[in-house]
């Protein structure tokens, strides 16, 4: 009787671990921050100011995200915001209502920011303060 079962080679080495995924690299030829992609999106300009109104008042139209927004060209905001919405962080709901309303908000995906922007927050008004009060110091050691 023959069996259709293999039986392994006894010499037979055992099949090759997969390689493991190569580390990102920058171009200077260092490994990658793990968050580069994330504070590349972010960085980009009035990207967090936006995200943070959306974040602090809730859904808004265009106008009123633009007054928020001192200070930005209604192109900038345009561009941001498409910026953010492929990427996931902000949600655009469009009515077609005449004049048509479209209004903007921040996704699960945006929310997961909350806690991060939150602690940048108080590190920001921490620093703020105390930069002030390091100022205010030399100020009093320079009189």
């Amino acid at each position: 009787m023959t069996s259709n079962t293999t039986q392994p080679t006894p010499n037979a080495a055992p099949a090759p671990a997969p390689a493991p995924a190569p580390a990102p690299v920058h171009h200077e030829g260092g490994a990658a921050c793990p968050m580069d992609y994330i504070l590349r999106m972010l960085m980009g300009p009035w990207t967090t100011y936006i995200v943070y109104n959306l974040r602090a008042y809730g859904p808004q139209r265009f106008g009123e995200l633009k007054r928020r927004v001192a200070g930005i060209s209604a192109k900038m905001l345009t561009e941001r915001l498409r910026t953010l919405e492929g990427a996931g962080l902000i949600k655009r709901d469009y009515e077609a209502t005449i004049p048509p309303k479209v209004t903007y908000s921040l996704t699960p995906r945006g929310h997961e920011l909350d806690e991060v922007l939150e602690k940048l927050g108080e590190v920001a008004v921490r620093w703020q303060t105390e930069d002030r009060a390091g100022n205010k110091k030399s100020e009093l050691k320079a009189a």
